[in-house]
């Protein structure tokens, strides 16, 4: 169907997107910084000086600290997206009032 002429057109919510999309290249930058970081640390941790149960200890604790990172990425991910789902259906039912919203209706 064609809309009258000068009459808005409606989107509907559906049509814009819920997360953005990243390129290809930020996530291989992503991944490579991550990398790069982590061989670092270990190589930093195996020229250390110090006694084989020291060196090992940290190499624990550095990998404790990743897999604590990673949790927290994701936790604070899924907060913002129920934040997000929570304020698209509350901008939704705004939408369907004005909508349903007849400003020439007698009161």
């Amino acid at each position: 169907m064609c809309p009258a002429a000068g009459a808005p057109i409606l989107f509907r919510m559906s049509d814009t997107p819920v997360r953005p999309q990243h390129t290809a290249a930020y996530h291989g930058q992503a991944v490579a910084s991550f990398a790069v970081a982590l061989a670092a640390t270990a190589i930093g941790i195996y020229q250390l000086n110090i006694d084989a149960w020291v060196r090992a200890f940290l190499a624990i604790a550095v990998l404790y600290l990743v897999t604590a990172t990673v949790t927290l990425c994701k936790v604070v991910r899924d907060r913002q997206e129920a934040g997000q789902i929570v304020s698209r259906v509350d901008q939704a039912r705004l939408e369907k009032l004005l909508a349903e919203h007849d400003p020439f209706e007698k009161l």
